[in-house]
């Protein structure tokens, strides 16, 4: 017997769930006065800001709060990565190491290709223009910008860092993880961790670690042990009926409340901020196990556009991130999810006219 830890539907819902926390953050994060992020450095002013509008809290409470932790839906999504590789790669023939990279490649440039130029376009109209170097863009579009000097303000938008992360996940798995133990994967992560632990939590090396597979390995290896487990069949103990009862809504709920409060109460310490990504990935699992199926509609829906809205969502936050600049934080708020829903959409579109990759 099987166990399926999550269906395709709860896979769905995570990347939902973790495309509008990301999608709000990178929004409420631009604001001058909100509280800002601890995402590659550790940084207790951060920490301070963010307990002073815990204890002291006002209507700008939920703008402090996805801005601060909005961005820990992008380990959900390296945590499904991993899951989806093994499922897709370890059960069959699987794939010879060159063809799966390029494969990989192209179905990201599919994706960067429509966002990015529309992009370009918006910020050449509007005010702010970036200015780009020929070499960044090319960097940014062979995907391996995220090595270079200062990527804080070598990459932008700084949102499509995660492109460059994804393909050295891409290459780390194929040539190190694919079919391989466990015990390595754990192993290796372990490492990765290590090298991140004895940093200066505010220093330019953890930054630089972060922006690059080493700051996403964990994440992504756990997403790899679970693909592995789920292909197991399941043991004895774990189809026992009293996990019946363990597994109902209440308990799962509970697991996702807790989760919460973990992922606050670990974040005011840099040796357990390494670790968050565990309790987030366990506690938006359980999220979604709990939902009623009303509820997770929607997610699931969003959850099917999210590549497309991970690459709209920056042409909607240069356009609307004035009218927040201009102390309309709700406001502008509104009108840049109403837009990136809509841009999202359209994207979606083009991105289905670009032919898909073949292995």
């Amino acid at each position: 017997m099987r166990q399926e830890i999550l269906t395709r539907r709860e896979c769905d819902a995570m990347r939902g769930l973790a495309i509008i926390g990301i999608m709000l953050h990178n929004y409420c994060h631009f604001i001058g006065r909100i509280v800002k992020e601890n995402e590659y450095q550790f940084l207790s002013i951060n920490n301070d800001r963010l307990w002073q509008v815990l204890t002291s809290p006002d209507e700008l409470l939920p703008v402090h709060l996805l801005s601060y932790f909005g961005h820990y839906g992008v380990p959900v999504f390296l945590f499904l990565s991993g899951y989806g590789l093994v499922r897709k790669y370890e059960q069959g023939e699987g794939a010879a190491a060159l063809p799966f990279l390029r494969y990989h490649y192209l179905k990201l440039l599919r994706m960067l290709i429509v966002g990015f130029s529309l992009f370009l376009v918006v910020d050449a109209v509007t005010p702010g223009r970036w200015a780009f170097h020929w070499e960044n863009v090319v960097a940014q579009l062979l995907m391996y910008i995220n090595v270079l000097p200062d990527p804080d303000h070598t990459i932008w938008p700084g949102i499509y860092w995660f492109f460059g992360l994804m393909m050295q996940l891409y290459i780390v798995y194929r040539l190190q993880l694919y079919r391989r133990s466990s015990l390595w994967v754990g192993l290796l992560a372990g490492l990765c961790w290590l090298l991140q632990a004895t940093c200066d939590p505010d220093g330019d090396t953890l930054n630089r670690l972060r922006y690059n597979c080493i700051g996403g390995l964990l994440p992504f290896g756990l997403g790899i042990v679970t693909g592995r487990a789920a292909m197991r069949e399941a043991p004895h103990w774990l189809r026992a009926d009293w996990l019946t009862a363990m597994g109902q809504r209440w308990i799962l709920l509970l697991t996702a409340v807790l989760s919460a409060g973990l992922t606050v109460a670990m974040s005011f310490s840099f040796q357990a901020w390494l670790w968050i990504p565990v309790v987030i990935i366990t506690g938006c699992a359980a999220l979604v196990k709990a939902l009623p199926d009303a509820a997770l509609r929607p997610i699931v829906w969003t959850g099917g556009i999210s590549a497309a809205m991970f690459v709209a969502h920056p042409i909607a936050r240069k356009l609307f991130i004035t009218v927040a600049w201009k102390q309309d934080i709700y406001d502008g708020l509104m009108l840049y999810v109403v837009v990136t829903i809509a841009l999202s959409w359209a994207a979606a579109r083009m991105i289905e006219q670009i032919p898909k990759p073949r292995l």
